[in-house]
Parts: C-alpha cells; structure tokens; sequence
C-alpha cells in the first residue's frame, strides 16, 4: 500500500493528474486537479490512496496527510465511494464539513454530488465526533490560492475546464447550468479559480 508519491507533476487535466516518479507517469485521480496547475514541472508530494477493485485500480491523491485521513473516514460510510469522496473533498471549507456532521446538518450534506438523506444521516452516525483535527485551516488554504500559476494563462477555455471538472466531481448538468450563467460574469483568470468559485456557489444553492 503506497503512503505517498514524490515526483513532478507532467500533467493536469479536468479528471486527473499525472506525476512522473523515476520514469513512471503516475495517474491520480484529485479533488481539484487545477490546484496542482501552480506545481506543473516542480516536484510535490502527494499522499495517495489506492483502491482495487475487478473493475477498477485507482491511486486517489491529497496534498496532506489530514485530508488523505478525512478522505478515508468519509468512505468509510456506507453509501459514500471513492468518487463522492472525492467530490466532498473539494470543497475546501473542511470545517464546515466537520461542523455540519457534528450538528446534524442534513441539509448541509445533502448539498454534496451523490449523497442524498439517507446517506447525510450515516455521516452524522457514522463520523460524529471522530474528525478532530481534519479540517483544512484557513491559513493553509489562503497559502495554497496565492500560489503563483505559472502554468496556465488565462483563456476561453478555463471555464469550460472548470465545468468539466465539476461534471466529474458529479454534479448534474441541471445544477451545472445554473453557475455557469454567473461565472461567465466573473472576472477571474484560472481554471482553479473559475473551479472554486463554482463548488461555492453550488454549495449556496
């Protein structure tokens, strides 16, 4: 079972990103791949997760050993799989997650791609008062924004990238179409930032 990969990120895609480690690319399936934009061609760690299944072999990765350990709790509800895991995962208010679960805040959870009544309601039984320590802080999350992107520039197409990022995470063309309308208004330049602005607006509806 692999703990972490340290290597240089070769590749970012909408999906997935790919991190070479002694001449062999590395596909792993993250939260927000446009947040390792910033890292292209640097070398990063990534802790990583594996899943095999006779369908499926998948290394999911994080950028910290807390949110590989908040990932791992999360799937470990019934009801919750590595995809919605993921999809939870990418919302970077942590804490808001750990305090919905600790409120009973269904209709918090509910909000996430993939996890209905039934299934906010294991959450709140399964992971109450176990998540003690995995919230992402503010601070790491301001640090990991202001990360200077020199990997991509802004075009047409950071939007679209966007969107198909948030297909992938779930999230239906039904709940899609109506962000996509306010964030073609938006003044932003990345796809990373064009991504996060849509999972906060998709968490307000």
């Amino acid at each position: 079972m692999y703990e972490y990969l340290k290597g240089i990120i070769t590749f970012v895609s909408p999906y997935y990103i790919v991190l070479e480690n002694n001449q062999i690319g590395y596909q792993i399936a993250v939260a927000n791949p446009f947040r390792y934009s910033a890292s292209y061609q640097k070398e990063v760690v990534v802790y990583v997760h594996q899943v095999v299944r006779e369908d499926l072999q998948m290394l999911y990765g994080f950028s910290s050993l807390e949110e590989k350990k908040l990932f791992l709790k999360l799937i470990s509800v019934s009801g919750i799989g590595p995809k919605s895991g993921l999809a939870i995962m990418a919302s970077e208010d942590h804490g808001g997650l750990v305090n919905a679960i600790e409120m009973e805040d269904d209709a918090y959870l509910t909000k996430f791609p993939g996890v209905g009544k039934k299934t906010a309601r294991q959450m709140v039984l399964d992971l109450q008062g176990k998540l003690e320590g995995l919230e992402m802080s503010e601070t790491a999350v301001s640090a990991m924004n202001k990360q200077e992107n020199l990997f991509e520039t802004p075009t047409k197409e950071t939007l679209k990238e966007a969107i198909e990022a948030l297909r992938a995470l779930g999230y239906t063309e039904r709940e899609l179409k109506k962000i996509i309308k306010i964030l073609e208004k938006e003044t932003l330049t990345t796809t990373d930032e064009y991504l996060r602005q849509g999972l906060k607006l998709l968490m307000k509806k």
